[in-house]
């Protein structure tokens, strides 16, 4: 098993950075995001991968991704409206752990970056490393958009 580490480019939010923090601080925000569609575009663009049984709360959430296993996250910690640190746990053959970074621009812009260090085998880095990539990308191109509130 190797440390191996994926960070995505910045992208900016047009909403304040106290708002972004609150709303993706809890997961339970984003389960309703998750669960209104999000779930069947990852299947369309991975239909390797498909993810069911989807349940959150407020620091954790929980899934089953077909021929993996249940795959579950939690946030670890909370540095108010600069980082979120989540861990995964459950049976999947990685292990990481992924951090959302939140740098004010100004009163109404926030930059997003993420970055994840996942412990994984050789074999499954040759098989998803590049997915890791690019995916990484994706969720900040998601997470950018999302509905702030």
């Amino acid at each position: 098993m190797s440390l191996n580490k994926y960070r995505s480019d910045v992208k900016l939010i047009e909403h304040n950075q106290q708002v972004v923090f609150n709303y993706l601080s809890n997961f339970d925000n984003l389960s309703g995001y998750l669960n209104s569609g999000l779930i069947e575009k990852i299947t369309e663009k991975i239909p390797q991968i498909k993810i069911t049984d989807f349940q959150s709360d407020q620091d954790s959430c929980k899934f089953n991704i077909t021929g993996l296993g249940v795959a579950e996250i939690k946030i670890v910690n909370r540095e108010p409206f600069k980082t979120i640190k989540v861990e995964s746990s459950g049976g999947l053959p990685l292990s990481f752990v992924f951090w959302i970074q939140l740098i004010p621009v100004d009163q109404f812009q926030t930059k997003l970056r993420l970055t994840l260090h996942a412990e994984m085998s050789m074999m499954i880095k040759m098989m998803a490393g590049s997915k890791l990539e690019e995916g990484i990308n994706n969720l900040a191109d998601t997470l950018s958009g999302l509905p702030y509130q």
